[in-house]
């Protein structure tokens, strides 16, 4: 008896000993597939989650082509390089401009900041301040910028960090683009494989957890992103056909206040308020009207590309853009609100099955 307790004993040390083993090898193994994939994994996930926000038109454009998938897959990609690059294409070429016209000013001893003009005095009395402060910067910028150093600092070391995290996010865009574009070609094979994973995972109710995944990645693209993009390339349109200096720079700035839910008023506005002083009447309001319609659609497009019983916090989507950024860079904004609002909704649906139960 005491020599069977004995091989049993060491039998179960034998196992315990090879089942550590096994263990060990398959986490240095997912270890160094993860540090392997870490230089790419923000576009992989980006590149999975524009693959589920086109798949819709991609089934449509696999009708028109006859079952096709490289024709279908290979218009989407274009489209959505076209999308990318054009915009930042006019950006660059605005923001070089602006540098170039900053230059020409400084050449001719002209103020970098024109006065305001005879129309401010009828401006409401609130905004004296604001009159005040750009009439002492257009007279002395030097003397302005010595006074508010500490803050012009901060704002400027802010909008580097930006512009620089927009290069380089155009890049993560680009092959974002091309990565989602060979995935559609594979969409067939993919969706089930993670279909699969999400049944290792969740058991019978992963493929539903799989489904709510993804029409919560479409509804947040469309409803959330598809929202900012719309509103940004609308003012986009009025900064550039108004002829507002440094239109590529509001443009940017536009998109991130777009994306975080703020709106594109925090610099809209202002721009609208400076044009008057250097724009004719009609010009000018016409740009405030743009700008007005531009900050009414959000009303608009949220309830139609959101989608019914898709709505999210603000809070959600705010802290998800602006974390997403902080921790990622430009290309967090984007994936920070997706990500953020797909934990929440998992978070929502697991609170019901649990009450349901």
């Amino acid at each position: 008896m005491d020599q069977e307790n004995g091989r049993n004993t060491s039998y179960s040390f034998e196992k315990i000993v090879d089942t550590i083993v096994r263990l060990g090898i398959l986490y240095l193994l997912i270890n160094w597939c993860f540090d392997i994939l870490q230089p790419f994994i923000y576009i992989l996930i980006w590149g999975i989650i524009i693959a589920i926000s086109a798949y819709p038109v991609y089934r449509f454009l696999l009708g028109k082509f006859g079952g096709y998938r490289v024709p279908a897959s290979l218009v989407i990609t274009l489209l959505l390089l076209s999308v990318l690059v054009i915009p930042s294409i006019l950006l660059t070429d605005s923001l070089i401009n602006g540098i170039q016209y900053i230059r020409e000013i400084a050449e001719q001893g002209k103020p970098l900041i024109p006065p305001p003009n005879e129309s401010t005095k009828s401006w409401p009395a609130f905004l004296s301040p604001v009159v005040d402060f750009w009439k002492m910067t257009s007279e002395n910028l030097q003397a302005t910028t010595i006074k508010y150093q500490s803050q012009l600092l901060v704002v400027g070391k802010w909008l580097v960090n930006a512009l620089a995290g927009a290069g380089k996010g155009i890049l993560q865009f680009l092959a974002s683009i091309l990565l989602a574009g060979v995935l559609l070609i594979y969409s067939e094979p993919a969706a089930n494989i993670s279909k699969n994973v999400f049944k290792k995972l969740a058991g019978n109710n992963g493929e539903n957890i799989s489904d709510s995944i993804t029409s919560t990645i479409r509804s947040v693209v469309k409803g959330i992103l598809g929202v900012a993009f719309i509103q940004t390339a609308m003012a986009a349109v009025g900064y550039f056909v108004a002829g507002v200096p440094y239109a590529g720079l509001w443009t940017i700035l536009s998109l991130i206040l777009a994306i975080v839910q703020l709106g594109v008023g925090p610099i809209a506005i202002p721009v609208c308020i400076y044009m008057f002083s250097v724009l004719d009447t009609f010009s000018a309001t016409m740009l405030a009207l743009w700008m007005g319609i531009v900050l009414v659609s959000d009303n608009i497009l949220k309830p139609l590309l959101l989608g019914h019983g898709a709505s999210v916090p603000m809070l959600v989507v705010f802290l998800g853009a602006i974390g997403g950024f902080l921790y990622i860079g430009f290309l967090g904004l984007f994936l920070g609100a997706v990500i953020l609002t797909i934990g929440y909704k998992l978070f929502m649906e697991w609170l019901k099955t649990e009450s349901n139960q």
